[in-house]
C-alpha cells in the first residue's frame, strides 16, 4: 500500500507535463485534460482513503530515492501520510476538479487560457508534493512549487501594471517565508544528525531526547518554522500581502487564496506539531499571533470596498483561529475548521463577480443603511479611531517597509557609492585574496581565518544586494546573481572541509542556468532600444520563448528545485555547525534576495504594458 502514494505524485505530474505540448487553440482539449487528471485523482484517492480507513491506519511512509549522499549528508525524496494528508488531499483535490470545471467556461476565449490550465495543474502536483512530503527537504520542493504557481497566477494579466506589482509583492513575501524554512532545515540537521523525516519526528521520546541536551536549537526551529507558516498563510505581521493576490482570475483567486495555498501555513503547524507541542513558549507565541490576526483581520474586512478583499480578510481571520486551536492542540478541531473555510471562501469567490452586479442593482433600487452596528457600543473616539486604523490596514505595510525593505534599500544605496566597474574590480581582487588565502590557510592566523566565512558570506550578500539595486546594465545585475554563489563556496570553504563533488554539485546548475539567461539577456539587448530596470517594459508580447527560457534560468540560478542548485543549498548549509548563527544568515539572506533579484529582472524586462505604442495599452488592475 506504501507504494500507491506515488501514483498520486505520478498522475498529476504525467498531467501537467501533458499539458505543456497542446496547442493553445484546442481549448477543449486542454480543459478535458485537466479535468481528467485531476478526476482519476480523486476516484483513486477515495478508493484509497477508504481502503485506508478499513484498514490498520497506521501511518505510511515511503523512503523513495536518495539523490545525494556524502559522509554526513543525505538529500533523499521521503513521502507520508495520514489523516491530515488524508483531509488535505481530499479537499485539495475535489476543489481543484470544480475550479477547473468552472474555469473552462469562465476563461473561454481567454487569452492565455493554456497558460492557466499549465500552472493549475503545476500548482497541484507541487501542492501534493507539499502534502505528501515526509520531511523538510520533500516538503520545500512543493512549497517552492505553490509559491511560484502562485506569482504566475497572480500575474496571469501580464499585460497590466497592477498584477505584475502585486505578484512580485506577494512573492517577496514567500521569500521571507523561505527564509524560516530554510533556517529550521539547517538547524534540525544539527539537532537530529540527520535528515529527519516526519514519522521519526512523531517520535515522543527521541525528540525529548535530544530536546534535553538542545532546548534552544528547538525553539529556534519551531519559531523559524512558525515564521514560514505565517508568512504563507497571510498572518501578523504579513496579512497584508492576501488583499493583492487578488489581481489573478477569480477561479485562481478561490483555489489559492480562498481554499489551499492560503491553508499550507495551517498544515505546516499541523505536520510539525508534536515537534513543538511540548513547548510552552513556542505555543503562547502561536497563539498570540492567531488572536492578534483574527482581531485585526476581522475589523480590516469590515472596512474593504472590495468584495474581493472582504472575503480576503474574513479568511486570515478564520486562519488565526486555526492557529490558536493548534496552539491549545485541538488537531481534529482544525482540521474540521480547514474544510469548512476552504470549501466556504472558495464559493464565496467564484460567485463574487455575480453578487457583486446583483448588489448594484439592489442599492440603487432597495439601498437601506443599517441603523445600528457595533461600533456604536464604543465610545466614539475609539470607533473612529479604529475605522481610520483599518482603513490603513493597522500601518502593516510600513511595519514590513522599516524592517525589511528600509535595510535593503540602505544597504544598496550605499553600494551605489562605487561604480560598476569599481565594484567588479574590487570583487575580483578581494575574491583572488580569499582563494590565495585559501591555498596558504595554515598560514593565515587564527584569529583572521575564524572571521573569514561570515566575512565572504557578507560578501555573498552585497552582490545580490547590488544586482537587486541595479537599474541600467542588466548584464552586470545577472552576473553578479550568477557569480555570488561563488562567495557563497569560499564561505564554507574556509568554515568547512568541502570535495570537489560538492563544489560542482552546488554550482554547475546555477553556472549552466546563467550562461543561458546571458545569452537571452545579450540578443535582448542587440535588438531592443527600451532596455533597463526603471520600468516595466513587457517584452513578452514579441519575445514569449525567450521569457519562457530566460524565466526557467531565474528559477534555476536561485535554488528553485530544477537544477542540483537546490539541493546544493541544503548540502552548504549542512557544513555551517549550529553555534554560527552568524554565518547561517547572511547566506539565507542571500539566497532569499537572490531570487527577489532575479524575479524582479523577469518582470522588469518581459511582464507589465509594453513600451512601443503600437500595442494596446490595458488598464492598470484586473
Amino acid at each position: 500500500m506504501n507504494q500507491i502514494l506515488l501514483l498520486f505524485i505520478t498522475v498529476p505530474f504525467l498531467g501537467f507535463l501533458a499539458s505543456l505540448f497542446l496547442p493553445e487553440t484546442k481549448e477543449k482539449s486542454i480543459s478535458n485534460l485537466a479535468f481528467g487528471t485531476l478526476l482519476i485523482q480523486l476516484i483513486a484517492l477515495i478508493i484509497f482513503v477508504v481502503a485506508w480507513l478499513f484498514g490498520s491506519q497506521t501511518e505510511l511512509n515511503v523512503n523513495e530515492i536518495t539523490l545525494l549522499k556524502t559522509e554526513n549528508f543525505e538529500f533523499f525524496i521521503d513521502f507520508y501520510f495520514d489523516k491530515i494528508s488524508a483531509v488535505y488531499l481530499l479537499v485539495g483535490t475535489l476543489l481543484s476538479l470544480m475550479i477547473t470545471t468552472y474555469s473552462r467556461y469562465y476563461l473561454h476565449r481567454e487569452q492565455g487560457y493554456k497558460r492557466f490550465f499549465n500552472t493549475i495543474l503545476f500548482f497541484y502536483f507541487g501542492y501534493c508534493v507539499a502534502i505528501l512530503a515526509g520531511n523538510f527537504e520533500t516538503l520545500f520542493i512543493g512549497w517552492e512549487i505553490i509559491g511560484m504557481s502562485s506569482f504566475l497566477l497572480i500575474a496571469f494579466y501580464r499585460n497590466r501594471y497592477l498584477p505584475v506589482k502585486n505578484a512580485f509583492k506577494v512573492f517577496s513575501i514567500y521569500r521571507i517565508g523561505d527564509v524560516g524554512m530554510i533556517l529550521a532545515m539547517w538547524a534540525s540537521h544539527h539537532l537530529f544528525h540527520e535528515n529527519i523525516t516526519f514519522l521519526k519526528m512523531h517520535n515522543a521520546h527521541l525528540v525529548s531526547e535530544h530536546f534535553a541536551a538542545h532546548s534552544l536549537i528547538g525553539v529556534f526551529i519551531a519559531l523559524c518554522l512558525a515564521c514560514a507558516a505565517a508568512a504563507k498563510s497571510a498572518q501578523i505581521p504579513f496579512s497584508t500581502w492576501l488583499p493583492r493576490a487578488m489581481e489573478g482570475p477569480t477561479p485562481s483567486s478561490a483555489i489559492f487564496y480562498g481554499a489551499l495555498s492560503v491553508h499550507l501555513g495551517v498544515f505546516l503547524m499541523l505536520r510539525t506539531f508534536p515537534f513543538w507541542e511540548n513547548q510552552t513558549s513556542v505555543r503562547v507565541a502561536i497563539g498570540l499571533m492567531g488572536l492578534t490576526t483574527a482581531v485585526l483581520a476581522s475589523l480590516m474586512a469590515r472596512v474593504q470596498s472590495t468584495i474581493k478583499s472582504q472575503i480576503a480578510y474574513s479568511s486570515v481571520a478564520q486562519i488565526g483561529l486555526m492557529f490558536i486551536e493548534i496552539s491549545f492542540g485541538l488537531t481534529n478541531l482544525v482540521l474540521f475548521h480547514f474544510v469548512g473555510n476552504a470549501f466556504l471562501r472558495s464559493y464565496q469567490l467564484l460567485v463574487s463577480p455575480s453578487v457583486v452586479s446583483y448588489k448594484i442593482r439592489e442599492q440603487f433600487y432597495h439601498f437601506i443603511p443599517n441603523t445600528k452596528t457595533i461600533e456604536d457600543k464604543l465610545p466614539k473616539k475609539w470607533a473612529r479611531t479604529l475605522f481610520v486604523l483599518s482603513l490603513k490596514e493597522f500601518s502593516l505595510d510600513n511595519v514590513l517597509n522599516y524592517i525589511i525593505w528600509k535595510p535593503l534599500k540602505l544597504g544598496s544605496k550605499t553600494l551605489g557609492v562605487l561604480s560598476n566597474k569599481q565594484f567588479s574590480v574590487l570583487s575580483v581582487i578581494v575574491f583572488i585574496v580569499g582563494l590565495l588565502m585559501f591555498v596558504f590557510k595554515e598560514q593565515v592566523p587564527t584569529q583572521v581565518s575564524h572571521y573569514l566565512p561570515i566575512l565572504f558570506a557578507l560578501a555573498s550578500l552585497l552582490f545580490v544586494v547590488k544586482s537587486f539595486r541595479e537599474r541600467t546594465d542588466v548584464l552586470f545585475a545577472w552576473v553578479l546573481l550568477v557569480t555570488h554563489h561563488f562567495w557563497i563556496v569560499l564561505a564554507i570553504l574556509f568554515n568547512e572541509k568541502l570535495t570537489y563533488t560538492e563544489i560542482l554539485f552546488y554550482v554547475v546548475g546555477a553556472v549552466f542556468a546563467g550562461v543561458f539567461g546571458f545569452i537571452v539577456l545579450y540578443r535582448l539587448q542587440k535588438e531592443e532600444k527600451n532596455y533597463s530596470l526603471n520600468t516595466y517594459l513587457g517584452h513578452v508580447y514579441e519575445h514569449k520563448k525567450r521569457a519562457f527560457i530566460f524565466l526557467l534560468a531565474v528559477l534555476a540560478v536561485t535554488g528553485f528545485p530544477i537544477t542540483t542548485t537546490f539541493i546544493g543549498e541544503d548540502l552548504m548549509f549542512s557544513h555551517i555547525n549550529e553555534n554560527q548563527v552568524l554565518l547561517a544568515l547572511p547566506i539565507a539572506l542571500s539566497f532569499i534576495v537572490s531570487g527577489l533579484a532575479g524575479i524582479r529582472i523577469y518582470i522588469r524586462l518581459f511582464l507589465g504594458p509594453h513600451v512601443k505604442t503600437y500595442h494596446a495599452l490595458p488598464y492598470k488592475s484586473a
